[in-house]
């Protein structure tokens, strides 16, 4: 695996982790009055940042964002959230199984196959 692509898939890795915790955040605030909804979106600057170098990707800042307060009738759909964080995790999952597999395959080239 490159370099880029380790630092790509651990900063994507960060990222899910972030939005992990807003989806949280969101589910737990889903009947408070005027609470502002969470999220976090990185796909686009990783994928900007990749085309620049390892660098770039590493520069890359991940934050939380609040949407405006929800008003009145603007319910959280719980579902939707819900599903938010399913697909978060299956991609963490991937990513986690793949960075794993990288580090196999390296400690198997250091102790010559075995």
């Amino acid at each position: 695996m490159s370099e880029i692509s380790q630092i790509l898939a651990m900063k994507a890795m960060d990222g899910l982790a972030m939005r992990q915790t807003a989806i949280a955040q969101n589910i737990a605030n889903s009947n408070s009055e005027s609470f502002a909804v969470k999220s976090v979106n990185f796909e686009d600057q990783l994928r900007e940042a990749a085309t620049k170098g390892p660098d770039a990707v590493k520069s890359v800042v991940l934050e939380i964002q609040s949407a405006p307060a929800k008003r009145s009738g603007d319910d959280i759909r719980l579902d939707l959230e819900m599903q938010n964080a399913s697909a978060t995790a299956m991609r963490y999952s991937a990513l986690s199984d793949i960075l794993g597999r990288q580090m196999q395959i390296a400690r198997s080239a250091i102790r010559g196959g075995q």
